[in-house]
């Protein structure tokens, strides 16, 4: 597990001196000793570059004279800041969404943004969430198909299964199968990191071994309920294989699975190789009562075109919309209007990301189906379900309404 740590120095820029005073006031407050402050980001800059001035953590205005906090930022990256930074602004709450994700992309580490005036708990709070610098010798992020390939024959692949739950009973829906690979060198590698490789064509071998497995897996759990399913994320590989469907369906027989229990994960982003195999694919997996799940909703290329166009039963609903919409307004709004439409489709939904109390009550007083995320239970050995089971369902008798 990563641990928080105290930062040493912390740099705060604010053009505004009665802002920046306070700010500086709060932190000494809270118990940091070390505060630089500055009124001009080109002068937080300039004391960036020196070897003297290590900086754990800026906190930073956006709407500043001269150089505002958008540029300031991008001016961070290149000069390759590795610390954390938080935005501190009396910008609209979208426009400071807009920024934070900005910096985000650009690989920045944000602890999270704050609408003036900052209390001394929410700084608190930002601060509690520094993360200790990453060692040097990070795992590389490129592997051969070659090294792929031996690592499947090696059995190194493995599969963590993340439980699912119906908001409204808060019975054991199913799992989705998460797939890493359990380098002897660089310890566990994530799926993210996996899915990337879908250039060298492997993915489909990747597959054709996990999914098997998987079914054979689950069909061992015992009192999880008829209506348990298991949810797999296909690849590009996979959707551009015609024999895909008639794989499937030796793998579920194989295993004593039912194929109405299937459901399998779909990124629009994968379909794009050649729309016409994939919707082949597609069409003939629901016709073998195989869900499919448009996977991410609202994100990348998924669109409303791939709604009318795939024959998709299942939505789910990205963590970066579920997550904090209970506080943010747009975010609520975006949640709330997609699962209007997925109603109208008849569509089951599945939100993603329910990561705290919170998240869980917004979801369901809008009547989500089913609930996924850390709140609910991490991705764990299939061995373990059974005992977390158990301990989910003492939760949700604490939590029922």
């Amino acid at each position: 597990m990563e641990h928080s740590t105290r930062p040493r120095k912390i740099l705060v820029v604010d053009d505004e001196p009665f802002v920046l005073k306070v700010l500086v006031r709060q932190l000494t407050a809270l118990g940091y000793e070390d505060i630089l402050s500055y009124e001009h980001a080109h002068d937080a800059l300039r004391v960036l570059e020196t070897q003297d001035h290590q900086v754990d953590v800026v906190f930073t205005d956006l709407q500043m004279p001269g150089m505002d906090g958008v540029e300031f930022l991008r001016q961070l990256v290149q000069r390759g800041y590795d610390g954390q930074v938080v935005l501190v602004s009396g910008e609209d709450a979208r426009v400071l969404k807009s920024a934070e994700k900005l910096a985000y992309s650009r690989g920045l580490h944000v602890l999270g943004s704050l609408a003036k005036p900052a209390t001394r708990e929410q700084l608190q709070q930002r601060l509690h969430c520094v993360k200790p610098p990453a060692p040097i010798g990070e795992p590389r992020g490129a592997y051969s198909a070659e090294e792929l390939r031996a690592a499947i024959a090696a059995g190194q692949i493995v599969t963590r299964y993340q439980p699912q739950v119906a908001f409204a009973t808060g019975d054991v829906t199913g799992v989705e199968a998460i797939v890493a690979w359990q380098h002897p060198r660089e310890g566990l590698i994530s799926a993210e990191r996996l899915l990337d490789a879908h250039h060298l064509g492997v993915l489909n071998d990747l597959t054709r071994t996990m999914l098997p497995q998987t079914l054979e897996q689950a069909a061992r759990w015992e009192g999880l309920g008829d209506d348990f399913r298991v949810a797999v994320n296909l690849s590009m590989d996979d959707l551009a294989a015609l024999d895909f469907p008639d794989f499937i369906v030796d793998a579920a027989k194989g295993a004593g699975f039912p194929l109405s229990r299937i459901v399998l994960e779909i990124n629009t982003a994968h379909i794009t190789r050649d729309g016409l195999v994939s919707l082949d694919v597609l069409t003939r997996l629901r016709l073998k009562r195989v869900s499919l799940l448009l996977d991410d909703f609202g994100t990348g290329q998924a669109s409303l075109a791939h709604l009318r166009d795939v024959p998709f039963d299942e939505l789910k609903l990205h963590g970066g919309f579920v997550h904090g919409a209970s506080r943010d307004d747009s975010l609520g709004a975006i949640v709330k209007a997609s699962l209007v439409l997925a109603r109208q489709l008849n569509m089951r939904t599945i939100a993603h990301g329910i990561d705290d109390f919170d998240d869980w009550t917004v979801l369901r007083d809008l009547s989500c189906d089913v609930a996924q995320g850390d709140f609910v239970g991490p991705p764990m050995a299939g061995d373990a379900l059974a005992e977390w089971a158990r301990a989910w369902a003492a939760r949700y008798a604490a939590i029922a309404p």
